[in-house]
């Protein structure tokens, strides 16, 4: 029953159209997981001490710079650390956050934190921009991040103690926004999961369902394939697969299988009516022609927000769904809308439709007639629509799968028109169910599915992009 009434709040919630003119929003690109100087090293003492760019190695205003070439509107700085390190951020890295902030005007910053995450891997959180926010971010590390006790505690990393975190986070003045970091990078085959499960994932958006509200669909670290000969000898041969995938199961087309998998987990999370989202970024510590295996924020994957360019309305499309996202610029605008009479709805939210009659999406793509940062002009070769029911809420928490879900329609060049600078595909279609719909694209015609990516593949060759979901109910 609880499930059922989380589930109904949130259909009130979201059931706002999104359209290309609402409310003066627009697409704005940008990378929630980036790292600066302040995710440290840590040196073999008792207690450990901080090396500040032990890890990561730039300031935050070099990040901010390096957004801002690359034609990013915002970003979170979100370091991570160990024992004490929420003292670092409130003390050292929220200055120069704000320092950043008057440096770099025109990249609309947040604070955040890489979580180390009880009982998981890590996530993001995004602090709304707040008089305080660096005193409610450092009420929040200080007490759940699993890494901040010295010696460490076994007890700050259970499953239990991050539902506590997800509460806690609820009763702040102003909510953040939880997104889980490279879901199935620990994997060890096609669902067979990790630090992070399926059911953990359930148990977070049960317990903060406006809180903790997606995943990474894709991660970064995608640019080990890059580096010079010379720098690759330092590296273990894990790292050069796409996102350091290479320990266990690979990505598919740079995304995770949580996200890649048509019917996977996904899949089963919008099922069950649940608001949860994907996102994509650089988890940037070190470029990989300065000897990483990052590529600069939004060099190669953008998280596009449809908002007008404020903290606020930018976390509350993040919050919403308002979003796609995209490697390579294959595409630099995105809208899915889905209609019947005079109703419609786009990505994030909901179409009340009429039974027996027929829906019409409308996909409207930009395929910038540009050079992207590898110097190429990738063209989107085909476009697929994806269907799934929506059930309600399910009965197990470890399920990764969905039947019903199937790819509705393939679109090639020949299917779509020029509308006014925009590449338009129109389809109808008949739903007798409640359902959902989403978008994927990609520059590989041929491939009719994500295939597992290779270690030491080509990012740039292999590009796709996803849209979130457009719910329809009756």
């Amino acid at each position: 029953m609880r499930h059922l009434t989380i589930l109904l709040f949130t259909l009130l919630l979201t059931s706002c159209s999104t359209t290309s003119d609402d409310a003066g929003r627009r697409w704005l690109a940008g990378d929630h997981h980036i790292h600066s100087q302040f995710s440290v090293g840590w040196e073999k003492t008792n207690p450990p001490k901080a090396i500040i760019g032990g890890d990561a190695i730039y300031p935050i205003p070099k990040n901010a710079e390096m957004a801002r070439q690359f034609g990013l509107d915002w970003m979170v700085a979100t370091d991570h650390g160990g024992p004490n390190h929420s003292k670092i951020n409130l003390e050292q890295a929220y200055p120069e956050l704000v320092a950043s902030r008057e440096a770099v005007p025109e990249v609309i910053q947040f604070q955040g934190l890489e979580l180390n995450t009880p009982g998981a891997d890590h996530s993001s959180i995004i602090l709304p921009h707040t008089h305080d926010e660096a005193e409610h971010l450092f009420a929040f590390e200080s007490r759940f991040d699993k890494m901040e006790s010295w010696p460490t505690d076994p007890a700050r990393d259970t499953e239990a103690f991050m539902l506590e975190a997800l509460v806690f986070a609820a009763t702040l003045p102003e909510k953040p926004v939880v997104i889980a970091h490279h879901p199935s990078r620990s994997a060890t085959a096609l669902g067979e999961y990790g630090l992070t499960s399926p059911a953990e994932l359930r148990a977070w958006n049960d317990a903060a369902p406006d809180i903790a509200v997606g995943m990474e669909g894709a991660p970064g670290h995608q640019a080990a394939a890059l580096l010079k000969e010379a720098a690759k000898t330092e590296y273990p041969a894990w790292v050069f697969s796409r996102g350091a995938y290479g320990r266990g199961y690979p990505t598919l087309g740079g995304f995770d299988q949580m996200t890649a998998r048509v019917g996977g987990f996904w899949d089963s999370m919008l099922a069950e009516g649940r608001r949860w989202w994907i996102t994509a970024n650089s988890d940037s510590h070190r470029h990989y022609t300065q000897g990483g295996i990052d590529f600069w924020p939004g060099e190669y994957s953008k998280t596009y927000v449809h908002a007008i360019k404020e903290h606020a309305d930018i976390l509350d499309g993040i919050r919403h769904g308002r979003v796609f996202v995209t490697t390579g610029d294959l595409v630099s605008e995105l809208y899915v809308t889905v209609s019947q009479a005079s109703a419609q709805a786009g990505m994030g939210g909901i179409l009340t439709a009429v039974t027996d009659e027929l829906v019409e999406v409308v996909i409207r793509f930009k395929d910038p007639d540009s050079a992207n940062a590898a110097g190429r002009n990738p063209r989107v070769a085909r476009v697929d629509l994806i269907v799934g029911e929506v059930t309600g809420p399910g009965q197990d928490p470890h399920r990764d799968e969905h039947e019903s879900v199937r790819v509705a329609a393939r679109f090639t060049a020949e299917d779509w028109r020029d509308e006014e600078g925009y590449t338009v595909i129109r389809h109808s279609l008949k739903l007798d169910e409640p359902s959902y719909l989403r978008v994927r694209g990609t520059n590989l015609v041929a491939q009719l599915e994500p295939e597992p990516d290779e270690p030491g593949e080509d990012p740039w060759s292999d590009l796709w992009f996803y849209s979130n979901p457009v719910f329809v109910r009756r």
